[in-house]
């Protein structure tokens, strides 16, 4: 192994001496990246999303779409309703969420449907998989509240259930799979150009005793075939020569294993992927030499994921190439890619913002002035939906598999404002 580079503080953190007892049994003593990644994120009692320590709000680490209302949960329902209209109406329709948060748009999404399109709830089977339990016990806690009774008493009042991928059977599901800020915490693989050739960076340790365990990036051979595979996959070639020496990336593998996992799963019906990302040739432009990788702790963003180890979010970018190609790979056809400003602005939000367009709500001259303030807020929250150099750029992938030939010709309503170039 080559010495690359030791970027990070001395730390005593429990997880980080869980980390170091995984490098010193691995060969080589040196874990991947996305090892080190899943550990700090995922480790099912000290990691990020599974020890509680996640903080997500506005006064959090960072904050989601649903966090500024319930108009993301109730526009995206929207779009559902109309999904189970092309699908032919069908009981049980899934809405499968993959990496729920706190529950908030699941909310958000059942009570709309509730309250507008009673017949669509009735069909509704909610899903949520989700693999932290602090997780899911935030997610109990909000959505178990719920007071929504079916149609049919015969059916439970809350047509929400939790599963793990093991216990969805193949080709079972008829729907639609959905998530929102997920792919870009999965676990990333990174790599490094170095004299023509593909090296992937490593975690190890120096100096390590049980005060002081310093984290040291380290370069060698690649640990699968699949990081080169990769770039054949999305169309990018790293030796073309337009790349500089020691051009830095990351390579989301776990990213082609969930959308084949999702693709297994659905029998008919949608994907639809939220999330801030570009397509591949964007996404690998050669003057990002330094990658996408962003580490979130308190409303501050840095690149430093070897600090606050478990106490912080570590995410990318999402290569949205790489989710069509595989996604084709495994049956899954392209609907459409546009931004989340746009889809939004397709499935009614313009018209919610034209109604706070007066100073007083609903035209109302009775109102005060903290109802004013109110409806302010309010329009500014809209606006942060659609803001480009926000939430409003993150990408909205749609794909679909084993629509009838009717169906397929269908647009969606979310993708009617035509995305622009």
């Amino acid at each position: 192994m080559t010495n690359f580079l030791n970027s990070n503080l001395p730390s005593t953190q429990p997880l980080s001496k869980v980390i170091a007892n995984h490098i010193a049994t691995a060969p080589n003593q040196g874990i991947t990246f996305a090892q080190y990644m899943d550990l700090a994120l995922y480790h099912p009692q000290l990691g990020y999303y599974a020890s509680g320590a996640v903080n997500i709000g506005s006064s959090g680490d960072f904050f989601t779409s649903p966090h500024l209302g319930k108009d993301f949960g109730e526009l995206l329902a929207e779009q559902f309703a109309q999904m189970w209209d092309i699908l032919g109406q069908p009981n049980p329709f899934t809405l499968m969420e993959v990496g729920a948060g706190q529950g908030l748009l699941a909310a958000d999404v059942l009570v709309y449907l509730h309250q507008h399109y009673p017949d669509c709830y009735g069909a509704v089977n909610y899903i949520i998989v989700e693999k932290a339990t602090a997780m899911i016990a935030q997610q109990k806690q909000l959505l178990l509240k719920l007071n929504l009774p079916r149609l049919d008493n015969h059916q439970p009042s809350l047509p929400v259930r939790w599963c793990s991928w093991e216990e969805i059977q193949d080709n079972s599901l008829t729907g639609c799979c959905f998530s929102n800020e997920l792919v870009d915490a999965l676990p990333v693989h990174q790599v490094v150009l170095q004299a023509g050739d593909l090296k992937e960076i490593y975690i190890a340790t120096v100096d390590q005793d049980d005060d002081d365990i310093k984290f040291v990036e380290v370069l060698d051979t690649p640990s699968t075939p699949q990081l080169r595979e990769y770039f054949d996959l999305v169309g990018i070639d790293l030796f073309s020569g337009s790349y500089p020496e020691g051009y830095r990336c990351e390579v989301n593998l776990a990213a082609l294993d969930w959308i084949k996992t999702v693709a297994k799963r659905l029998n008919q019906g949608f994907v639809l992927t939220i999330d801030y990302g570009y397509p591949a040739q964007k996404y690998y432009l050669p003057a990002r030499d330094q990658g996408t990788l962003q580490c979130y702790y308190r409303h501050r963003h840095h690149n430093n994921p070897y600090s606050y180890i478990g106490e912080q979010d570590i995410t990318a970018h999402v290569d949205f190439t790489a989710l069509e190609q595989q996604g084709e790979l495994c049956g899954l056809g392209k609907v459409g890619l546009t931004k989340q400003g746009l889809f939004l602005m397709a499935l009614g939000l313009g018209d919610r913002i034209a109604a706070l367009s007066e100073p007083r709500e609903g035209g109302n001259a009775n109102a005060t002035a903290q109802d004013v303030i109110k409806i302010m807020q309010r329009r500014q929250r809209l606006h942060q939906l659609i803001d480009p150099t926000g939430l409003g750029g993150f990408g909205v992938l749609i794909q679909s598999k084993g629509l009838t030939p009717s169906a397929e010709g269908v647009a969606l309503k979310g993708l009617t404002v035509p995305p622009i170039s």
